[in-house]
């Protein structure tokens, strides 16, 4: 490390990733790697109406540094048990009551503003990231898919879903938010690098948008709503109707988020990244467990659709009964009711339709050992929380999906954290659906235990045929997932190949092969995961049935192997002392050959779920088989179009 009063240089431990940080007319930072730039001269700064614009003719006043190595941080609600911490770290002070904080990882580099002016509240009018990339680099965008392109602000309102747009960034739709992770493709080596933040807290989350005809993206936030109107779906939002000229009033004393750019020299390294954990605020929490990840069976999916049973189907307390009888039978955790038990357009989650009585089903399945969920519209679930949340803790219930959210301005962030603490409180999971991606939330609450922010399965009950889940599957790995959990929702039963698929809104298909659905339980990163199809589908292919519900939803250890963006995946994890093996593949058949040197040593068996030889064609065709792993611990697989491979083992 070394600095001078206008430059300043910060290297990660492994000395390949290199900080520079310059304070002249304004306050810049460029990223390189092995001497390859990354990100060019980037001007950063905030702008506060009390005091000006932070970072415009910065004067350093002290330089800090310091060095975090082999620092090891509990994480029992994660892809590995413990997370280990090394970082040099430099803490630029500037005249003006304002520092910076730059830390360089081995995985990447974050910065992260503080103020200091005491109880004097402040009025964010705007944040500058002005993030300058290299000729010729490409971007994965996924835009936000609601508002028009002539009204950026009608933008601010999205789920926070969509699939990704993969051109250079010159080309990009300067006229669309781009929603974080953002991944850039840098044009030597195949280099990457992801944005995103964390230790998002009384602010608003990022977007990014491209400048056009260049290789610059800036970041967008939404401004603070002025009014809001009950609205949207079902009456379940708060429509913005009006907006401050600010993004954000706050304390005088704090530290603003952390923006973080993940950096991969091979597209492996954006499977395993952990700086939005690490950078997310150290949970206070003591007790954690009462905290249960797990799977849970799902209703919405399959549109509560059963067969050869005595009763309509449909929201109702014999239906639910079936559901948690099923789950107890399979040893899932979890029930959920999804959207329909309470009472439609009034977003009051005390009236209850009559064919629902909630006392009597947490009672029965309590009996069963199995909890569960409610889902929760947005409005419905903040406009009485307190009241809601402890009413149903002492039901029974577990927790809640809560939907609907559909904004990160500072007023949506702030009731992410409020609920995460009533909830706590309450000892009560949540599920963050109809939301943004992860933000370090899961850290400080474990108890927010998935989000949404993802295009998942869902999305197979509507898309027209000529739309890729396939290719998208293999994408957001390295980049949605990258911030953390996913509440994707696999598991379909009924699968089709790329010809075969159509939409069916009452008996969805996935697009693929029946072991890319098993795969994905692997794959995805999901702490608390859903098996979306009906029960009577699992019924049917209980082999299938039971190895998902073997599969664990938290993680000792992840290895990832040989994977290529939107091609292939591999991947392994371990829980206590079983591995997992999980492959997933594009519209190619492919063969792979997967490495597994890193297991210890002694002989291995392997239950093995294959694309069987027809499943070019139909796509529900797999083997199943039992075999000992091989002396060299190297296995040859292959997956057909839209395939996958999965393989549960163990030591003998």
């Amino acid at each position: 490390m070394g600095w001078s009063q206008k430059v300043m240089q910060l290297e990660s431990p492994n000395q390949q990733i290199e900080l520079q940080v310059t304070a002249g007319d304004e306050l810049t930072i460029s990223i390189l790697q092995n001497g390859t730039t990354l990100l060019k001269s980037s001007p950063i700064g905030i702008n506060i109406r009390e005091i000006g614009e932070i970072g415009i003719q910065p004067k350093v006043t002290k330089v800090s540094q310091r060095s975090v190595s082999g620092q090891k941080i509990v994480s029992p609600i994660y892809k590995k048990s413990e997370v280990e911490e090394n970082y040099n770290e430099l803490t630029v002070q500037f005249k003006g009551k304002y520092s910076v904080v730059f830390r360089c990882y081995d995985q990447g580099v974050a910065y992260q503003f503080k103020t200091d002016f005491g109880k004097t509240p402040l009025t964010v009018i705007n944040e500058k990231a002005e993030y300058k990339f290299p000729d010729q680099s490409k971007g994965y965008a996924a835009y936000s898919n609601r508002g028009k392109d002539d009204n950026i602000d009608s933008q601010f309102l999205n789920s926070f879903e969509n699939t990704y747009d993969y051109q250079s960034l010159s080309s990009l739709n300067d006229k669309r938010l781009v929603i974080l992770p953002f991944l850039v493709e840098l044009p030597v080596n195949n280099k990457k690098v992801c944005i995103t933040e964390s230790d998002l807290y009384d602010y608003p989350g990022m977007f990014l948008r491209s400048e056009a005809n260049t290789f610059t993206m800036n970041g967008v936030y939404a401004t603070v709503p002025k009014v809001t109107e009950q609205g949207g779906h079902n009456m379940l939002q708060k429509m913005v109707k009006e907006r401050e000229d600010y993004i954000a009033k706050t304390d005088g004393k704090r530290s603003f988020p952390w923006r973080i750019f993940a950096i991969a020299e091979n597209d492996k390294e954006l499977l395993d990244n952990d700086l939005v954990f690490l950078l997310g605020r150290p949970s206070t929490m003591t007790d954690l467990s009462w905290i249960k990840p797990g799977k849970v069976a799902w209703d919405w999916w399959n549109n509560w659709n059963l067969k050869g049973v005595d009763f309509r189907a449909g929201v109702n307390n014999d239906t639910y009964k079936f559901y948690i009888d099923f789950a107890a039978k399979n040893n899932i955790e979890y029930v959920i009711l999804d959207e329909g038990w309470a009472i439609n357009k009034q977003a009051d989650m005390l009236q209850i339709i009559p064919q629902i009585n909630l006392e009597e089903l947490s009672a029965y399945a309590k009996s069963k050992n199995v909890d569960l969920i409610l889902w929760a519209g947005y409005w419905a679930f903040h406009r009485d929380m307190e009241k809601v949340v402890k009413h149903y803790a002492d039901m029974g219930i577990k927790g809640f999906k809560v939907d609907f959210m559909d904004r990160d301005d500072q007023k949506m962030v702030d009731f992410m954290w409020e609920a995460a603490e009533v909830c706590a409180n309450h000892k009560m999971l949540l599920d963050y659906h109809g939301t943004c991606k992860p933000f370090g939330l899961q850290r400080t609450y474990p108890n927010v235990i998935n989000f949404e922010g993802v295009n998942g399965l869902e999305q197979l009950k509507w898309k027209p045929q000529g739309y890729d889940q396939v290719t998208y599957d293999l994408t957001f790995p390295f980049i949605r997932m990258l911030a953390g959990p996913v509440d994707y929702t696999q598991g379909a039963m009924r699968n089709a190949t790329k010809k075969g698929y159509a939409p069916n809104y009452s008996e969805p298909m996935s697009q693929g092969t029946r072991c890319r659905q098993l795969a994905e339980y692997v794959i995805f990163e999901s702490p608390f995961n859903m098996l979306c199809d009906t029960p009577i589908n699992y019924m049917d292919e209980q082999e299938c049935t039971d190895f998902i519900t073997s599969i664990p939803t938290i993680w000792d250890e992840t290895v990832t192997l040989d994977s290529k963006i939107a091609q292939y995946i591999t991947m392994a994890r371990r829980s206590k002392d079983t591995w997992y093996i999980g492959a997933m593949n594009d519209w190619k058949t492919r063969e792979l050959e997967i490495d597994l040197s890193f297991l210890s040593d002694g002989k291995y068996q392997m239950e093995v779920f294959r694309d069987g030889v027809n499943a070019d064609r139909n796509a529900e065709d797999y083997k199943k088989e039992t075999k000992i792993l091989p002396n060299n611990k190297k296995i040859k697989i292959k997956m057909y179009p839209g395939g996958g491979y999965t393989a549960k083992i163990s030591k003998q």
